[in-house]
């Protein structure tokens, strides 16, 4: 009697146990099933330079689907799918008048037209990045005006810091409406006061010291990003080539929490005998620190103006792109616009330039849109 007693009392014990770990897996499986999938933090530009890292180098071309030099906003043309058979794999623009709330950017181009063009850059596959030469809340001036110092008073417990923040607001705007169609945010990479190293900006050596630009740079990335939430946004810093070590290189350098592309813009270097030798050693010491802190490197802004050296892409930027280091590791080269009104620098057709200026997109270190894209099929 004591003994079935016992068995019952087990067999009522174990049938509790089972209906204990059956709420207990049925509750995880209901929070598995309510909990949200866990979001990738990558920017999506950053996934795919990764993935095509060593494999080529992405070639840019500021306005290119804008206009070119015997043409302007007609949909499909460009300077550098004239002369190479297709279009380049990044494209530049410029924000310059969007903090005024202008129409056109400083290149005249209208911001509704570039937002379209944007949308279409990134739907080809390519990737875009944006420089941006605001006019001063001091004076109302442009970018090249630095007879007024500027930075001291739009910083933080600056004089002008208000009116500084509308600017940064209306930027915002403009950025965070780049969506597709269906509501696909847009990514890409921001540029903002680039070649700091130089004297011909109001946020230059010549008006502000390296810690007020520091405070700069680091202001604006924290508010674009946090405080108006452009998360889809990449960071690139870029000083001139006034520089011989790291040391030099990082004497604006506003931090790694801020930046993601580390870059350099040259144009000097490339348009002095041996030059090129010069622009290669610079670019190392800026490779090999991308490398330590796990960046990405580019040559951000490059070109020879009105492109007066026939054989410059080849002898000049193909031999920088075919150095052994810079080959494997920078990310992309962007040259500057083509304006028949005031210079171009990449070759139209027929022009002397524009033979060498093919081959050296033929290179195999070089990346046009159609190599970029067929580079990231394999890598998925």
């Amino acid at each position: 009697m004591i003994k079935l007693l016992l068995i019952g009392v087990f067999k009522k014990h174990n049938v509790m146990i089972r209906a204990k770990i059956t709420v207990v897996l049925g509750l995880a499986v209901l929070m598995a099933c309510c909990q949200k999938p866990v979001e990738k933090s990558t920017n999506p530009i950053a996934e795919q330079l990764e993935s095509v890292k060593g494999k080529g180098i992405l070639f840019g071309h500021q306005d290119d689907l804008a206009y070119g030099m015997n043409w302007s906003y007609v949909d499909g043309e460009s300077d550098v799918k004239r002369v190479a058979g297709d279009y380049p794999a990044m494209f530049g623009w410029e924000l310059g008048g969007v903090e005024l709330k202008n129409t056109h950017d400083l290149d005249s181009i209208p911001f509704q037209v570039m937002k379209d063009l944007v949308v279409k850059g990134y739907e080809m596959g390519g990737v875009n990045t944006f420089s941006w030469h605001p006019f001063s809340v001091i004076n109302g001036e442009n970018a090249w005006n630095t007879e007024t110092d500027v930075v001291k008073h739009i910083l933080q417990n600056g004089s002008h810091h208000k009116e500084f923040l509308v600017q940064l607001d209306r930027v915002a705007d403009f950025l965070q409406s780049l969506k597709t169609g269906d509501g696909e945010v847009v990514p890409f990479i921001f540029r903002p006061w680039h070649e700091m190293d130089g004297t011909w900006f109001w946020w230059g050596a010549k008006n502000c010291t390296p810690d007020e630009f520091k405070e700069l740079f680091r202001f604006s990335v924290d508010y674009l990003k946090n405080k108006k939430g452009l998360s889809q946004m990449l960071v690139a810093y870029s000083p001139d080539r006034n520089f011989t070590s790291l040391e030099e290189y990082l004497t604006w350098y506003p931090g790694d929490d801020v930046v993601d592309i580390i870059g350099m813009d040259n144009y000097y270097d490339l348009k002095m005998p041996d030059g090129e030798k010069e622009a290669i050693k610079k670019l190392h010491i800026l490779i090999a620190y991308a490398k330590e802190k796990q960046k990405f490197s580019a040559l951000t802004e490059t070109g020879l103006e009105n492109v007066t050296d026939s054989l410059w892409f080849t002898q000049k930027l193909g031999k920088v792109v075919s150095d052994s280091l810079v080959s494997k590791e920078l990310s992309y080269v962007m040259v500057w616009r083509n304006d028949p009104k005031v210079h171009f620098f990449f070759p139209y057709e027929n022009h002397s330039a524009a033979t060498d200026a093919k081959s050296f997109l033929d290179q195999p270190e070089m990346l046009l849109l159609n190599d970029f894209n067929k580079l990231k099929k394999i890598n998925n």
